[in-house]
């Protein structure tokens, strides 16, 4: 089968605003949990940012997430550090067949008390929060950086903070800094190097006003859009030169291919260089 997109004029012109980052945002909602004063404004409207949303607002004893992996792992780091609460995390039957058990094991040394529901390693799990003391704990380097990262995020809200220590090679460095600069952004005292991360606590968040950075990787199609047009000048709101999100080297990579980047007080305007034909000698 054949598709052919085509536009009359070749020429777009526009405004658009896309949605929040979904890493960014499910990093911010549990910081919220933790830090009511925290305004959050610009969230993602995926299915996983949701998900989280509606379990943090739960009170009921069992929490559902169906597919979400990330709120599997950043919610029971949550529930686990939440006084008086008691729930049981669960997800679809996929979910229930992910690990999740280097994790527990992380929370537990720490004094977490989680349950196994059913399988060993597995979802669903009971949890039951109350407050953590032990301030020093040791994993894998080399496992999801959403493991490290629901740690980090929950570390500022313990009573002596967190020291963790990497160990082995650390492999998903970049969603580890994304939580690091993020923490750091809204006033966080944290400290990553050789494989030692540290996090001071802090009672009260610095900076209660956030606006999460639209996606990077939606704002690639209005890239190509760009690109592919005769004229064409887009802007797109909430994205910022220092950004948290890897996908934000679409600005060097389009640039190469004619698409021009002007960022202006929280947006971007793409526009298109003119490609200038010489006559032959």
């Amino acid at each position: 089968m054949n598709l052919k997109l085509d536009h009359k004029s070749k020429n777009c012109f526009g405004s658009i605003t896309v949605t929040g980052s979904k890493s960014e945002s499910n990093r911010l909602l549990i910081l919220k949990a933790l830090y009511p004063d925290l305004e959050i404004s610009n969230l993602s409207n995926s299915d996983d940012t949701q998900v989280t949303q509606k379990a943090l607002k739960n009170n009921e004893s069992i929490v559902d997430i169906h597919h979400a992996g990330t709120a599997m792992r950043f919610l029971t780091a949550f529930f686990s550090v939440k006084p008086n609460s008691k729930v049981v995390l669960t997800g679809s039957s996929r979910m229930q067949d992910r690990p999740v058990e280097l994790l527990v094991e992380a929370l537990r040394s720490l004094g977490a008390e989680i349950e196994y529901v059913n399988k060993k390693g597995f979802p669903p799990l009971k949890i039951t929060g109350k407050k953590i003391d032990v301030s020093q704990v040791s994993l894998p380097a080399n496992i999801s950086s959403q493991y490290i990262s629901a740690l980090m995020l929950i570390a500022p809200s313990l009573k002596n903070g967190l020291e963790i220590d990497l160990i082995g090679e650390t492999t998903s460095i970049p969603y580890i800094k994304m939580t690091q600069t993020l923490l750091d952004n809204l006033g966080f005292k944290t400290f990553f190097n050789n494989n030692k991360i540290k996090i001071s606590p802090e009672d009260k968040i610095t900076l209660n006003q956030w606006t999460v950075e639209s996606d990077w990787s939606s704002a690639s199609y209005f890239y190509s859009v760009v690109a592919i047009a005769n004229k064409s000048e887009i802007t797109l709101e909430s994205y910022y030169s220092e950004s948290l999100q890897g996908d934000s080297d679409l600005v060097q990579i389009y640039k190469k291919i004619g698409v021009t980047t002007v960022f202006n007080n929280g947006s971007i305007t793409l526009s298109k260089t003119p490609v200038l034909h010489f006559p032959k000698c």
